[in-house]
């Protein structure tokens, strides 16, 4: 990436994100400010929804190889899908994570296989939604790991759950 275009992605990275204990389990927050979270509030409803979560990588893969540091972003998309009212259409929120700053954020992710979205205002206010799919966060962490040049397996007190987990899926 270039000096001018790294700049503008961590500009655009959402910076309110957070790993919560929820029931003893640290599991990784997104906050929004209100407006946003109200919205995303009133498009699920007490009728249910579906949270459609995918993961785009992004990284530079020659800066590496120039002698350069890694930089890691995750455009975390989230399409949201009423589930019995088919008139409602998709909701499409879409974040930018810079993954170098916030490895704690996608470990939580790996080994929760949930995520929350809360109000910046009201930790209290929560839209819980799970992973249906465990091995591809956890092949996801291991992308982001690989490009940044870190190796997790390392810190194995602070990644012991997502191994085991990873175990599971090959």
């Amino acid at each position: 990436m270039a000096s001018n275009e790294l700049d503008e992605f961590l500009n655009k990275s959402h910076k309110d994100l957070s790993v919560e204990d929820f029931e003893g389990k640290k599991t990784p927050c997104i906050g929004f400010e209100g407006r946003k979270f109200e919205k995303l509030l009133s498009y699920c409803g007490p009728n249910g929804f579906i949270g459609d979560t995918n993961l785009n990588i992004l990284y530079n893969p020659h800066a590496h190889a120039a002698g350069g540091s890694n930089h890691v972003f995750v455009q975390f998309k989230i399409n949201f899908k009423s589930r019995y009212n088919i008139f409602k259409g998709n909701f499409i929120e879409k974040i930018l994570i810079h993954a170098n700053e916030n490895m704690d954020f996608f470990t939580a992710l790996a080994s929760s296989r949930m995520y929350a979205i809360s109000s910046i205002y009201d930790r209290e206010k929560l839209i819980m939604i799970q992973l249906p799919k465990p091995e591809k966060i956890i092949s996801a962490l291991e992308i982001i790991h690989e490009k940044i040049g870190y190796d997790y397996r390392t810190e194995e007190k602070l990644f012991k759950d997502v191994n085991e987990e990873s175990e599971k899926y090959r």
